[in-house]
């Protein structure tokens, strides 16, 4: 359903494998966890779903930046992280691997079905 999604159209910039990212590119559709806040100290990662889709190539490589779009599943928790120039981390468990800005807003209210 579409309204259980908030769609962004975002830059995604992927880290380097030498710099700490993945070994290997993703296909779109991939699902890495989403960090809108970095926890002080020890604190447990606040993560939220969302899956990035791309078009024009069949792998995103680390190292690369490119523009996407990302949906979020609809959550209260998401929701208020949500808007233009919001700049996050993009993360494999703990470690972070890239990072995204939304660009636009594309869907974000409730829409009939």
């Amino acid at each position: 359903m579409v309204n259980d999604l908030i769609i962004v159209k975002a830059s995604i910039s992927m880290k380097k494998t030498e710099d700490g990212g993945r070994k290997t590119g993703f296909l779109s559709g991939y699902r890495p966890n989403h960090v809108f806040e970095m926890p002080v100290n020890s604190s447990p990662l606040k993560t939220y779903i969302g899956d990035i889709q791309f078009e024009g190539q069949e792998l995103f490589y680390p190292g690369e930046t490119k523009i996407v779009t990302v949906r979020f599943l609809r959550q209260s928790a998401v929701e208020k992280y949500i808007c233009v120039g919001q700049k996050w981390f993009i993360n494999e468990g703990a470690r972070t691997i890239g990072f995204g800005e939304v660009l636009e807003i594309l869907s974000s209210e409730d829409e009939p079905d």
